[in-house]
């Protein structure tokens, strides 16, 4: 007869190799939390007249694009680390992968610029709106349905938004303008996607994804700069371009979104979500310590709260109506599904490099 190791029936090597694995999962899901809420604060930094003083968003959301597009290129052609998945066509680029760069770099752009008129605690509650964005228009495109538990949980959310902008004490209407068009443009943007994986059967990961539309939200991003920007840069004799923090904020980004990678690729879509909640609570506590300018008010606390809760409801009922692989299509609906998570939760990357 076996002896077991406190009841648990296994050998005490894999109970050990069980808690090592543990740990490492563990180690990614903090990491992530870390690296992603660091990431906006980074930011704000960077684009703060009173720290940095780099003051263009769109200047500094091209910067991450082009350094994203350049190592994703060396990780995938050059020292051929990740191979990319075929079957990206010319007219699949043209129809779908065009439209999401496009999208992705407009969500990049508005939610920069909301940093400089409003604080990282109060667009963090704005962007709690998303899953209302996503519904809403997934519904004029046909791919959600209406019912009235989803009606009642967007209502909960939209509620616990508007409760928490009564309660902000310092409201600045061109910050929200800017924040809610990051967020629209952010629901296009996984409306898009899901239409490009599932509608035309297209198998690609983050990785992946972010080697064909990177340098494409670069290009879209860059004649606004050229416009916008540019002409102020070249003007304005009061900000700073330091070569270094720059660079390192732009690895940082990359950095988030391999991050995003490897929790998704040991952790389950709930576990990633719920990770999510975690860190936007994390985000909006810490910014209250970090910066002068957010004041957080009872109002504040009990509007985000009531929003979360109705996030939270939106997510755990998405992830029960998930529809099923039949035997028939087992592994290639595997491989689309695993690849739509890939991308839907790099939604995540895009708040914090927004």
């Amino acid at each position: 007869m076996e002896r077991g190791d406190g009841g648990s029936g296994r050998p005490p090597a894999e109970r050990k190799a069980a808690w090592r694995d543990g740990a490492v999962t563990y180690f990614h899901l903090l990491f992530y939390i870390a690296i992603s809420g660091g990431q906006i604060f980074f930011n704000k930094w960077v684009l703060s007249s009173k720290e940095i003083n780099f003051p263009y968003p769109v200047a500094l959301t091209l910067l991450h694009m082009v350094f994203s597009s350049v190592v994703c290129f060396a990780i995938t052609k050059v020292f051929k680390i990740i191979k990319i998945e075929e079957g990206m066509t010319t007219d699949i680029y043209i129809t779908s992968v065009i439209p999401i760069g496009g999208m992705f770099a407009m969500t990049l752009w508005l939610g920069n610029s909301a940093y400089l008129y409003i604080s990282v605690a109060f667009a963090q509650m704005l962007k709690a709106i998303m899953p209302v964005a996503v519904f809403l228009l997934g519904a004029a495109f046909g791919l959600e349905e209406m019912s009235y538990k989803m009606l009642s949980i967007m209502s909960v959310i939209s509620v616990g938004v508007i409760v928490a902008s009564v309660g902000e004490i310092t409201i600045s209407w061109v910050g929200v303008v800017y924040q809610m068009g990051g967020v629209v443009a952010e629901a296009l943007r996984l409306i898009f996607i899901e239409i490009f994986l599932k509608k035309k059967g297209v198998k690609l990961n983050l990785i992946s994804m972010m080697y064909y539309v990177s340098p494409c939200s670069a290009v879209c991003l860059f004649i606004p700069w050229l416009f916008l920007e540019k002409p102020k840069m070249d003007d304005s004799i009061s900000w700073n371009f330091p070569p270094f923090t720059l660079f390192l904020n732009c690895l940082c980004t990359f950095v988030l979104n391999m991050s995003v990678f490897l929790v998704i690729s040991r952790t389950s879509a709930l576990t990633a979500r719920v990770t999510g909640v975690v860190r936007d609570w994390s985000v909006v506590l810490l910014s209250a310590a970090i910066f002068a300018d957010t004041q957080l008010t009872f109002i504040n606390i009990i509007g985000y709260a009531i929003a979360i809760a109705g996030v939270v409801a939106y997510n755990n009922h998405k992830l029960k109506v998930k529809p099923q692989a039949n035997p028939q299509q087992g592994d290639e609906n595997k491989v689309i599904s695993g690849s739509t998570q890939d991308v839907v939760l790099s939604v995540s990357s895009a708040k914090e490099t927004s």
